[in-house]
């Protein structure tokens, strides 16, 4: 499985985040987020990540030209849409050459078929739970509920509440996931993550041989 780290925004804390070597790291271009890169991302540094570790911003509900600018100036590889883009949106986005992953919230409701008209027009799908908050709610849902997701032809992110606590019973699902998506149960503070977690965790989820070169 891939490792997504979400929410960075600190300058010093994504240089050591850097030397970890996640195949992604997220950050959040969502105003009402606690992990909202406002002023305070660093271009520079953002810019010279090298191209093995992929970027992301986090998008909810924005304008296409402002996703396409942002995406431009920090150079990044995939936009994340978090709101209610609809299909049509993120074929616009593709068109335009931005990478997609569109996010889910799911709970015991949710119908799998509404996935099919994205499918064309996304890169990725990621599954978080379904909170008051599009995404970013520190919890897990039921992922047995995962179980339904029969069609394999579009890889997935799993999100929402993720710890090392519960690493485990990932891994025991014995359902193919691409990547996990961590975020607020590796940090210290909001967008400052717990560096050593990090490293547990890559230890756990990723053989050696396998870690990313930069």
């Amino acid at each position: 499985m891939k490792i997504k780290v979400c929410g960075m925004r600190d300058k010093a804390n994504l240089a050591e985040l850097i030397e970890l070597k996640p195949d992604f790291i997220g950050f959040i271009f969502y105003d009402k987020s606690p992990r909202y890169v406002g002023d305070l991302l660093d271009e520079k540094l953002v810019r010279s990540i090298s191209k093995p570790i992929k970027k992301v911003g986090v998008f909810v509900n924005s304008n296409p030209d402002y996703i396409l600018r942002i995406a431009k100036k920090y150079d990044l590889q995939y936009v994340q849409l978090h709101g209610h883009e609809t299909p049509d949106f993120c074929r616009n986005l593709k068109s335009r050459g931005v990478n997609v992953i569109k996010a889910f919230s799911i709970d015991e409701s949710f119908n799998f078929a509404s996935l099919n008209n994205y499918k064309p027009h996304c890169d990725y799908f990621l599954f978080d739970a379904k909170g008051s908050d599009p995404g970013g709610n520190g919890i897990a849902f039921d992922w047995d509920i995962l179980k339904r997701y029969q069609d394999r032809e579009k890889p997935f992110f799993l999100s929402g509440g993720l710890s090392l606590e519960n690493i485990a019973q990932v891994k025991e699902l014995g359902i193919k996931i691409y990547g996990l998506d961590v975020n607020s149960k590796f940090e210290i503070a909001p967008a400052v993550k717990d560096i050593e977690k990090l490293r547990q965790l890559i230890d756990i989820v990723r053989p050696a041989e396998e870690e990313v070169e930069v």
